[in-house]
């Protein structure tokens, strides 16, 4: 992916799993509602998840920003009808992030991340909601039930993203593939085919 594929992927799918691990050497991992902004990411745990409670301050995490994906049939390509060597795989995009993470025990930091994150999720709706609709008494009472986490980018392997979408086959096999997933019936395999259309059409 380019700087600018990885762009427009975060922009698109605004969740990922954050992976650390504790201090026994367990990993563990957690499906967070997501802020990219420049080097850094905001988000914020449930407070009874016991994960944020096992991060070291700067300790080293992996954010995996996942995309749609899909098994790819050997019988969809066009050259199985010509030479017959060809064999399954899958098919997916990702975007991983790698840095140091911190957890941010603070209502106003919390506020913050969860108003931006509102206001990402709302802004398209024709009557969008906004935390300041909700009593203010009663939005600090559910502040306490949630921790902030940041994972800063800067000084670290930073953003990298990945999109498998049979880019080393012929155009008339992925094609084949396309009408493949589409006949599939399978929405998440209707989103690969329309990732591969946007790639061949590129």
């Amino acid at each position: 992916m380019t700087a600018a594929d990885v762009e427009a992927f975060l922009e698109t799918h605004p969740s990922g799993r954050l992976v650390t691990v504790g201090p026994d050497g367990r990993p563990d991992a957690t499906l967070l509602p997501v802020i990219v902004s420049g080097t850094t990411v905001i988000a914020h745990f449930a407070r009874a998840n016991d994960h944020w409670r096992r991060i070291a301050p700067g300790s080293p995490g992996l954010l995996v920003v996942a995309g749609a994906d899909a098994y790819v049939s050997p019988g969809w390509y066009a050259s199985k009808q010509e030479h017959g060597r060809v064999v399954p795989t899958w098919n997916y995009s990702e975007v991983q992030l790698r840095g140091s993470v911190t957890v941010h025990d603070d209502p106003d930091w919390v506020l913050d991340v969860v108003t931006r994150l509102t206001e990402r999720h709302e802004s398209t709706r024709e009557r969008p909601w906004a935390v300041t609709d909700a009593p203010p008494a009663y939005v600090r009472g559910q502040l306490r039930a949630i921790v902030g986490v940041e994972l800063d980018l800067e000084h670290a392997h930073g953003i990298a993203g990945k999109a498998k979408l049979s880019q080393n086959r012929s155009d008339a096999d992925r094609r084949g593939v396309v009408a493949g997933l589409r006949a599939a019936g399978d929405p998440t395999a209707y989103r690969v085919a329309d990732e591969m259309e946007r790639a061949l059409d590129g």
